[in-house]
């Protein structure tokens, strides 16, 4: 289906409510280290339940090393500072949604490897940083699944 891609994530709930949103929508899910927590953390077991072993989880040791792994897919980049909305593009099967630390989002340098169209930003209130990262993941996933007739 599609892929997920945590860029050094720190919040181990967010991480385990992402883990049990790719069980439920076949999504496989990629984090790029350093994590803010280890895998086996209880916070994050609670949180995605008993999904873990119903979704396809790979860890990876930097970013370059997870876009090597994923060359042959598009790869957009969720931003609050992005310019496209996340409803724009006409999304393909394999397509890659990249989401930055909780904290801190993406850092300018791996924004600077994406082109304008492949950022893209959920809208919301300009007053307010950005939305829970989970929540944003689940709203990018669910409307690329919805182009695809939820196939």
């Amino acid at each position: 289906m599609f892929n997920i891609i945590l860029y050094q994530p720190e919040i181990p709930p967010n991480t385990g409510n992402i883990i049990r949103l790719g069980a439920n929508t076949g999504c496989h899910l990629h984090l790029i280290e350093p994590l803010g927590f280890v895998l086996d953390d209880k916070h994050l077991r609670r949180a995605g339940l008993d999904y873990h072993e119903l979704t396809k989880i790979q860890v990876h040791p930097n970013l370059e090393h997870c876009l090597r792994t994923l060359s042959s897919n598009r790869i957009f980049a969720l931003s609050a500072k992005g310019q496209t909305l996340y409803t724009t593009p006409s999304f393909q099967k394999g397509d890659c949604f990249l989401f930055g630390p909780e904290t801190r989002g993406l850092p300018k340098e791996v924004l600077a490897m994406f082109s304008n169209e492949t950022i893209l930003r959920l809208p919301q209130h300009t007053s307010l940083r950005s939305l829970n990262l989970s929540n944003t993941v689940a709203v990018m996933v669910y409307e690329a699944w919805r182009q695809k007739d939820f196939a």
